[in-house]
């Protein structure tokens, strides 16, 4: 099978080669993947470039967590899916595991879910890793109650777009952080209450103006490390902070004075290590967001380019500039 590779690390133009590949075998536990479509998160191009050495597969490594494809083969412990059922997760492209970018992949079985009926392929293979991060923080970090005041940072990206409407599916009131009013409108036709310019506004103002200086009930914090700041500044007294990225040093003695709950999400987990019942809860996760964009109440949020897989390097380079509006899918034709 045709397979894209890196063998080293760097730019997009010098690092990706499309070699011969042997299609992979399956074991017990696995299913073989016609692979249709993938998308490109952030940990994709961090790999690809170098940043993040501890996740990359053995050289040749074909990256890229997001898959959705055509069940081929299934291994003997496999009951839930069938030869020809579409399919969708997020299924490995880092610490020795193979990703997407080939013709053929396989993937533990209990980290699938069949597609979205109502979505192509390109749409299913937006979802898994971002889908799986919002989920984590806001059905299960978060335990939002109907009516709270959800505050969101980076409301259009991968993660916080999808984060935007689970809280809304679960009655929260959404606020929804935006640097320029086309993002405005995309945020408010996702289901977002309010926008906030945070370019424009600070956080002391609008949180005088939307909460009466008390604070949102849950900051939803997918920017990370500094910004953590504006999310303790932002977030109620005994009120949640959750967070995608903590990997700076900060001082967090914000969470002691406010008495807040403080959460991260690293959702790769359970393939980092091999986590049976992690990847068994990635299944069922999947599972639910299925039910919930087949009722009409998420959907995932494409970036207008269209890529195919000979034009990886080129989304690759497109990614890195941040000029996309929602994730970038990539097709096999």
């Amino acid at each position: 099978m045709k397979a894209i590779t890196i063998n080293k690390f760097g730019h997009p133009n010098e690092t990706f080669e499309t070699i011969e590949y042997p299609v992979p075998l399956i074991g017990d536990d696995d299913v073989l993947i016609k692979v249709m479509a993938t998308s490109i998160n952030p940990i994709d191009y961090k790999i690809r470039g170098g940043y993040l050495p501890h996740l990359v597969p053995s050289f040749p490594a074909i990256l890229h967590c997001d898959v959705s494809g055509i069940v081929e083969q299934v291994g003997s412990n496999v009951t839930e899916f069938q030869i020809g059922d579409h399919i969708y997760g997020c299924i490995g492209g880092v610490a020795g595991i193979d990703g997407a970018l080939a013709e053929y992949t396989k993937a533990d079985y209990r980290l699938l879910s069949r597609m979205p009926k109502n979505l192509n392929f390109a749409e299913a293979a937006a979802i898994p890793l971002v889908g799986i991060t919002a989920y984590e923080a806001i059905f299960q970090r978060a335990n939002i109650q109907p009516g709270q005041k959800i505050l969101v940072y980076g409301s259009i990206g991968g993660v916080g777009h999808l984060a935007l409407q689970f809280a809304k599916a679960l009655g929260a009131e959404v606020y929804a952080t935006v640097s320029n009013e086309m993002q405005a409108v995309i945020a408010k036709k996702l289901g977002a209450d309010y926008t906030i310019n945070y370019k424009e506004e600070t956080v002391e103002n609008f949180v005088a103006e939307y909460t009466g200086g008390k604070g949102f009930d849950l900051v939803f914090d997918t920017i990370g490390n500094q910004n953590l700041y504006n999310s303790f500044n932002a977030v109620k007294i005994k009120g949640t902070v959750v967070t995608t990225l903590s990997l700076d040093t900060i001082d967090i003695s914000p969470v002691h004075e406010k008495a807040l709950e403080f959460h991260t999400v690293y959702m790769i987990i359970p393939i980092l290590y091999n986590d049976i019942a992690g990847k068994i809860e990635h299944g069922q996760i999947l599972k639910h967001i299925t039910r919930l964009v087949e009722q009409g109440k998420v959907k995932p949020l494409i970036d207008k380019r269209k890529f195919t897989f000979g034009q990886i390097a080129e989304a690759h380079q497109y990614a890195e500039t941040n000029g996309n509006t929602g994730k970038i899918a990539i097709t096999v034709n």
